[in-house]
């Protein structure tokens, strides 16, 4: 009899087959739509996936500045940036940010926390396109819609 060969086939450039997703993010919570999209951008549903290779797909994101916060976080949570100078420390809350000129950056600024910091990770973010209104620029590609809403429903006990 002959022994199994116990190899792992890793995934190249040449060898990824990218797809595009749609995701439809209204009334979803942030953290977790930007959890499923960061395994998406990443690749980590692909039986072949390569953690050193961009082996991820596309994915569209629309409706993203009528996403929900849960608990109080919308008055509580503060997004930091800094300004560069002594003390300049700025902080703006969840609720002005979604109020505000750019509100699909909360989910945007999720789903970059989650994924790996470095030249492959900005290449995986590229991936990401976020867009504040129902309307998006991407349907020559044709994306498969994901309904993340159903599958939140799926998982819970007596849905």
């Amino acid at each position: 009899m002959k022994a199994l060969m116990k190899t792992t086939k890793s995934a190249t450039p040449a060898t990824v087959e990218k797809k595009w997703h749609l995701i439809d993010a209204e009334g979803l919570v942030v953290g977790r739509v930007a959890s499923i999209i960061a395994n998406i951008l990443r690749g980590k549903h692909k039986p072949s996936f390569t953690p050193h290779i961009d082996c991820g797909d596309n994915v569209v994101v629309i409706n993203a500045d009528k996403v929900r916060f849960t608990g109080r976080k919308t008055q509580q949570k503060v997004y930091y940036k800094h300004t560069g100078y002594a003390g300049g420390i700025k902080g703006i809350t969840a609720a002005k940010v979604l109020e505000g000129r750019f509100p699909e950056r909360v989910l945007e600024k999720a789903v970059e926390r989650m994924i790996p910091r470095g030249p492959l990770g900005r290449q995986q973010m590229r991936n990401l396109r976020v867009f504040s209104g129902a309307e998006h620029d991407h349907a020559a590609q044709s994306p498969e819609v994901l309904d993340i809403a159903g599958m939140n429903r799926k998982n819970k006990v007596g849905a």
